[in-house]
C-alpha cells in the first residue's frame, strides 16, 4: 500500500500518514518502536522527514498507565543516540483505531488482543486503522515477532533494537517507495 496521493497534474505527493506500536503493557518494545521510528522520522535529514503526522505507542494491558518506559530501553535508546525520546504509558482506546492509520502489534498475542479489542469496539464502522504484526516488514521472507525482553536481559532489549531499526526503515521504504528510490 502506497501512501501518495496525485494532485494536480500527474505530479504526486505522499499522504502524510499515523502509527501506533502496540504491545502488553507499554514500557518496554511499544516504546522501543516508537523511539526507533521517531528518531527516523523526526530527523531533518531523514527523507522520511514531514511525511508522519503521529506516532505513539500503547498497551493492552493498563499495567503501567503512567510509567515512563523501562530502564533498559531508555538506555539501548540512548547507546545508540536516540536521547530526547520520552513517554508516559498509557493503553490500548478505542479512539485509536480512528485516529492512526497503522496499529503495529509486537507479537500475535498483542494481535490477537488488539483484533478483539477491535471487535469488541461499538465503534468499529468508523476505523480506519490497518492492524497488523509489525514483524510483517521484517525484510526477511516471513514474519518476525519482537519478543518481550522484560524478563530476558540487556541482549533482548539490543535485539529488540535491531528488529525495531529493521522493520521502521522497511515499512517507510514500502509505504513510500517512491522516497526510497530518490534517495538510494
Amino acid at each position: 500500500m502506497s501512501s501518495t496521493t496525485a494532485t494536480s497534474g500527474a505530479a504526486a505527493h505522499p499522504q502524510k500518514i499515523s502509527v501506533l506500536f502496540v504491545c502488553l503493557g507499554n514500557i518496554c518494545r511499544s516504546t522501543m518502536a516508537e523511539g526507533v521510528f521517531r528518531s527516523i522520522v523526526k530527523d531533518k535529514s531523514s527523507p522520511y522527514y514531514n511525511l508522519i503526522d503521529k506516532v505513539d505507542s500503547c498497551g493492552t494491558g493498563g499495567y503501567h498507565t503512567g510509567d515512563e518506559p523501562d530502564s533498559r530501553t531508555m538506555s539501548t535508546l540512548e547507546d545508540h543516540g536516540i536521547t530526547t525520546y520520552t513517554h508516559a504509558a498509557r493503553r490500548l482506546r478505542d479512539s485509536d483505531f480512528r485516529d492512526f492509520d497503522y496499529i503495529f502489534a509486537m507479537d500475535n498475542g498483542n494481535l490477537m488482543d488488539i483484533e478483539r479489542w477491535k471487535d469488541r469496539s461499538k465503534r468499529s464502522s468508523s476505523f480506519k486503522a490497518q492492524v497488523m504484526l509489525f514483524g510483517e516488514f521484517s525484510g526477511t521472507g516471513r514474519k518476525e515477532v519482537v519478543q518481550d525482553p522484560y524478563y530476558v536481559g540487556r541482549d533482548a532489549f539490543e535485539k529488540a533494537f535491531e528488529q525495531c531499526k529493521r522493520f521502521s526503515t522497511n515499512f517507510l521504504e514500502k509505504t513510500f517507495p517512491d522516497i526510497a528510490k530518490t534517495t538510494a
